[in-house]
This record gives C-alpha cells, sequence and structure tokens, in this order.
C-alpha cells in the first residue's frame, strides 16, 4: 500500500524519528511505514523488499524496536476515527502482535529444551556412576542398555 498524501499528513506527526525530536531522526518515515505495509499486506519475506525502501535489514530492525516499545498500537489508538489509515495500521499492529507471540513461543520451546536436555544429562550421569559401582550388577545389566525415543544409548 502507497499511502497518500493527506493520509501522511495525517500520520507524520505520530511517528518517533521525525526532525527536530530528540534522538535519532528517520531518514524517510514516509518510505518506511510503506515497506511495512508493503511486506505486511504481500506477506513477502524483508529481503524480499525493494532496495528503494532502504535495507532490508534495517527496516526490519526498526520495525521490531517499534513493536517491543509498542508504538504500533500507540499509533492504532491515535488514528481514532481514520478509517482507512487506521485499518492498514491495524494491520501492521496485528502483525507486531503475532510476532511478539511467536518469538515469546520460541523462547518458551528453548528453555524447555534447555530443562530437557538437562535432565537427561542428569539420568545418563546417575545410571554411568550406577553402572561403575558394584550395585550396577543387577537384572537392569542383564537387559541391556537403556535406551531414548531415538534409539540413543543413555
Amino acid at each position: 500500500m502507497i499511502l497518500r498524501d493527506d493520509q501522511w499528513e495525517k500520520l507524520e506527526p505520530l511517528l518517533l524519528g521525525k526532525k527536530g525530536a530528540p534522538g535519532v531522526s528517520g531518514r524517510n518515515n514516509r518510505l518506511f511505514i510503506e515497506a511495512v505495509l508493503l511486506h505486511v499486506s504481500d506477506r513477502r519475506c524483508w529481503s524480499e523488499l525493494s532496495s528503494e525502501f532502504g535495507g532490508w535489514n534495517a527496516i526490519y530492525m526498526r520495525f521490531r524496536r517499534w513493536n517491543q516499545s509498542g508504538f504500533w498500537r500507540q499509533i492504532v489508538q491515535d488514528l481514532d476515527g481514520q478509517g482507512e489509515l487506521r485499518i492498514a495500521m491495524e494491520k501492521i499492529a496485528e502483525y507486531a502482535d503475532q510476532q511478539t507471540e511467536d518469538a515469546v513461543r520460541r523462547k518458551t520451546r528453548k528453555v524447555e529444551r534447555e530443562i530437557y536436555a538437562a535432565s537427561v544429562n542428569s539420568l545418563r550421569r546417575g545410571l554411568e556412576k550406577y553402572n561403575e559401582s558394584e550395585a550396577g550388577v543387577t537384572w537392569l545389566s542383564l537387559v541391556g542398555p537403556l535406551k531414548d525415543n531415538g534409539g540413543m544409548n543413555l
């Protein structure tokens, strides 16, 4: 989606990185917003964005920073009653929320994998100590080595 001039006039004062604002100003906020709108509406990879928008990684990192700060939702709230422009910004905010949920899900899975790996390693160490002791010569040693779900020896 390409922003019309009247839409840009309503959106521009609400954005971060304006000229004259404290901190770093964005090179071209309009191109950035249009790149994000294109990414969200076409569901294309960030790396497939045209170079006319700038470097795709810079666009993605900026999108991510704005997402982490909750800025996309703030824009939607500030555009109350703006119709088509608000709908476009809601699409970005919904996409941003989905990205946040996915990141939380990935982090949770990573922690769960680490906990599982630690427990399996602890069990392996315990079995090794048990097998090395005299008590290890029991009916368990007659059964054969214990295997995990993948068929690997524990």
